[in-house]
């Protein structure tokens, strides 16, 4: 502990709280997590904690943290992350003309955290997390996701299967439908990495000297390419954990749920970039669940937005889980939807942000952890505008509050 420097609180959550930090005499900064293992003893959360440290082993992709170091200390547990100078979506977007994304803007957003959740559900874990607090935004503009305590880990069986089987009608499918195994893809000749190929390598590697042949040669159409399935549909849980406002109805009837979470709060996501709000925020926490288990979707009449995202966001908020968008294919049913015509998945990270971050000077930053103000920095954590099911305190008030170790 005594080769970092801890300048600032970002902000705390259940579990802990996060620190910007300095690698002492680098200039290079990092969040740190701190978590207090007699607190997480008390309460019984030691597992969370854990289990937030697996998972961040797993990740390997460009919209997914970085674990750069884990250790411990006599009192605290730490987790060492990448550092995100812009801030999250929730705070930007209370930034925003009318408090509400664009729909450019919030098809951008949409789609990177699209890319992540599929990679996710690939590696068998359902994130049951997602509000725009959670998803923080890089220096260069682009996502990353974070916040992995509430997480459930569960096998997946990673499929590929032909297109046509599903939809032989091209005119129905989207034109970014295909999920990325072309060999393009699988051998990319381009400069800018690929996050679709982020995923755990199923392919054979083949000669880098061969000329890679166009889509007909190979005789595959371009409507029949084979699509990769990873979408953990055996997993489930009793636990009843999420923001009120995101939970999806099978978690508050405790019926049961599995990685169809994660699309229904996907389409609460799309709908408070878009609108500003949640479809069914009502005057207090219980009004709320019961709005989600009982009242019908409506959009509100401004602002204006487009019929394929207004499509897609009721495909994802419908109740029944197994009738749900994603349910059967994933993301790669998503990826298809028109709402996501014209995205280059393959390319994306090369593509133009809605807006790209000032850069953030941490050397002014005062050095007394415990008393600096927080509010609006985004880190490995997400902020607590949103109260979560099962925390222990309320919005902005202490978890940890400590000086240098």
């Amino acid at each position: 502990m005594s080769h970092f420097r801890l300048l600032k609180r970002l902000g705390c959550g259940d579990i802990g709280s996060v620190y910007l930090s300095e690698l002492s005499g680098t200039r290079c900064y990092f969040a740190m997590k701190v978590m207090d293992k007699a607190s997480l003893a008390s309460r019984k959360k030691l597992t969370r904690a854990q289990t937030e440290r697996e998972i961040l082993q797993l990740l390997d992709h460009p919209f997914l943290p970085t674990l750069y170091a884990h250790f411990e200390t006599d009192r605290f547990l730490c987790l060492v992350m990448e550092y995100c100078p812009g801030g999250d979506l929730h705070t930007l977007r209370q930034r925003q003309p009318g408090k509400h994304f664009s729909e450019y803007a919030a098809w951008f957003y949409a789609a990177e955290v699209l890319l992540a959740l599929e990679y996710l559900h690939m590696l068998g874990v359902v994130y049951r997390d997602l509000k725009p607090e959670n998803v923080l935004v890089r220096d260069d503009g682009h996502i990353m996701l974070s916040d992995f305590d509430l997480s459930l880990r569960c096998a997946v069986s990673p499929t590929l299967i032909k297109t046509s089987l599903f939809d032989s009608d091209p005119s129905k499918r989207g034109t970014g439908g295909a999920f990325c195994v072309q060999p393009a893809c699988i051998e990319p000749s381009s400069v800018c990495i690929q996050p679709a190929c982020f995923i755990p390598r199923i392919f054979p590697q083949k000669n880098k000297k061969k000329t890679q042949k166009p889509r007909a040669e190979l005789g595959l159409p371009a409507n029949m390419l084979p699509e990769l399935v990873a979408e953990p549909t055996a997993a489930r849980s009793m636990s009843f954990v999420g923001t009120h406002e995101y939970l999806a109805p099978e978690i508050i009837k405790g019926e049961g749920h599995g990685s169809a979470v994660d699309w229904w709060t996907f389409g609460i996501f799309l709908h408070e970039l878009l609108y500003g709000k949640t479809p069914f925020k009502g005057s207090g926490n219980r009004a709320t669940l019961f709005n989600v288990v009982g009242q019908q979707l409506r959009f509100p009449d401004s602002p204006a937005t487009s019929y394929a995202s207004r499509d897609l966001i009721q495909g994802l908020l419908v109740k029944e889980p197994q009738h749900r968008l994603g349910v059967k294919r994933g993301a790669t049913e998503i990826k298809q939807h028109p709402f996501f015509e014209g995205v280059n998945w393959a390319l994306i990270r090369c593509s133009t942000p809605p807006e790209v971050p000032r850069p953030v000077e941490a050397t002014v930053l005062p050095g007394k952890v415990g008393a600096v103000d927080t509010v609006g920095v985004g880190v490995g954590v997400g902020g607590n505008s949103k109260r979560t099911v099962g925390a222990d305190m309320k919005s902005g008030g202490k978890f940890l509050d400590f000086e240098f170790f």
